[in-house]
């Protein structure tokens, strides 16, 4: 099976179109190499996905026929990402929190928009 079908059967993508699109970026690699779409994938592969910020490890198990179930899809596949990657995550989350408070530091231009609206309603 193709790897951008098989990515799309195992629902790692909601659609066929947006799994070849990554795969062409080159954010997919099966074992160890970056592919095409076109590429075929075969039980006992790795492959390593980015998506979201994180770097997702599989183990093709078998080749699904068509899209498989939620609760089918570790039939298919087993997940081997470390949780290092999902706590990195976390940390993205906190730090894009952290970046700017509200209120502090120089305005933005939705800010200063808001500003300006409030002084227009006082005069």
């Amino acid at each position: 099976m193709r790897i951008d079908k098989y990515l799309w059967c195992i629902r790692y993508y909601k659609t066929r179109n947006v799994a070849s699109t990554a795969v062409k970026k080159g954010q997919v690699k099966v074992n160890g190499s970056v592919v095409k779409p076109s590429r075929e994938v075969y039980p006992m592969d790795k492959v390593v996905l980015r998506k979201n910020q994180i770097d997702y490890e599989l183990t093709v198990l078998d080749i699904p026929e068509s899209r498989v179930g939620a609760k089918l899809v570790d039939i298919y596949r087993k997940d081997t990402t470390p949780k290092e990657a999902f706590e990195h995550d976390e940390l993205l989350k906190f730090a894009k929190t952290h970046y700017r408070k509200k209120g502090l530091g120089r305005p933005t231009k939705k800010d200063r928009r808001d500003i300006d609206d409030y002084l227009d309603e006082s005069e």
